[in-house]
């Protein structure tokens, strides 16, 4: 009856038209007795109130037509949301971390990306896990949607025979910049997709990698860890890393304030135990322990890499 992006377009459509329209007949129909009742039955017409006796046949009839209802839209209710939940086997695997505002898309042959992108024609599986947070992962034009909770696996998946890019938004307040936690789905034909995909992740060539800190970058970048620290001094959730190290700051250690100077040590420290010391004018707790996400070697070009945003 209907089209669209996804193969789930029709069923929900046809559902959420069957359920609207039913309401909408019982919100005129409704409104219209209320109207006629105070009309035929006001004080006017009806100095005297009389009582009516009861209708047998009435009752009756006003439980089982509205059971009838009831099941007739469970049951399309329900046809609709079988499909959703049955995931196929020969699916296109997607991992999608999520986090406070970020998502990131991390496919079986090692590529990462900020932007879903898909092949036509072929079913796609999201495997989705939340490092914060519960998030909510919502492509209204696929009329899908799945609650991500942290510590448990949570999955959904779709198809796609219309090749095109369309918004993917966080349908749960996840924090401040939830508004900020949008990205998009890219249905490409599957030629396309394939060669996108035979390319692998990007690598750094010689020249890129040897300036200093663009390692450090890129991994940061990965992570979304300027999505919460800016690079310009701008105050978001956390610390600007502009102009940080080798500066003196006030942190909330165990209750208590003290001086400190950032250098590697504390670097080092705030990646795996993010909440140890925490920054006079920022909230405890905003942040979760990346202790496992980054290698030694990692965490030496990360502080290389805010080495270099010195105050200019």
């Amino acid at each position: 009856m209907f089209s669209g992006a996804s193969t789930f377009v029709s069923d929900v459509d046809s559902v959420f038209l069957l359920i609207t329209g039913i309401s909408l007949f019982f919100l005129v129909g409704i409104t219209a007795t209320i109207i006629v009742f105070l009309v035929r039955y006001n004080k006017k017409r009806n100095p005297v109130p009389t009582d009516i006796d009861g209708s047998t046949q009435l009752e009756i009839i006003w439980t089982v037509i509205p059971t009838i209802l009831v099941l007739i839209m469970f049951f399309y209710g329900w046809y609709g949301y079988t499909p959703i939940s049955r995931m196929p086997k020969n699916a296109l695997h997607v991992n999608v971390v999520s986090r406070m505002w970020q998502w990131r898309f991390q496919y079986p042959n090692g590529l990462e990306t900020d932007t879903l992108i898909v092949p036509e024609a072929r079913a796609v599986s999201l495997d989705m896990v939340s490092m914060d947070v519960i998030h909510s992962l919502y492509i209204p034009a696929f009329r899908i949607k799945q609650q991500i909770i942290p510590g448990k696996k949570n999955q959904m998946w779709f198809l796609s025979n219309k090749p095109g890019q369309y918004d993917l938004f966080c349908a749960g307040y996840c924090g401040l910049r939830h508004s900020y936690m949008t990205s998009a789905v890219k249905v490409m034909t599957g030629l396309k997709f394939n060669d996108w995909y035979a390319k692998g992740p990007p690598k750094l060539d010689a020249a890129a990698a040897a300036v200093p800190g663009a390692i450090g970058r890129k991994l940061m970048e990965s992570k979304g860890c300027i999505v919460c620290h800016s690079i310009d001094g701008t105050k978001i959730v956390g610390p600007s890393f502009k102009g940080i190290y080798g500066h003196k700051v006030i942190v909330t250690t165990d209750g208590k304030e003290r001086e400190i100077t950032v250098d590697d040590a504390y670097i080092t420290r705030s990646i795996n135990e993010p909440n140890a010391d925490v920054v006079k004018g920022f909230n405890q707790g905003q942040m979760v322990s990346y202790k496992g996400q980054f290698t030694d070697e990692d965490i030496k070009h990360i502080t290389e890499y805010i080495k270099t945003l010195s105050d200019k």
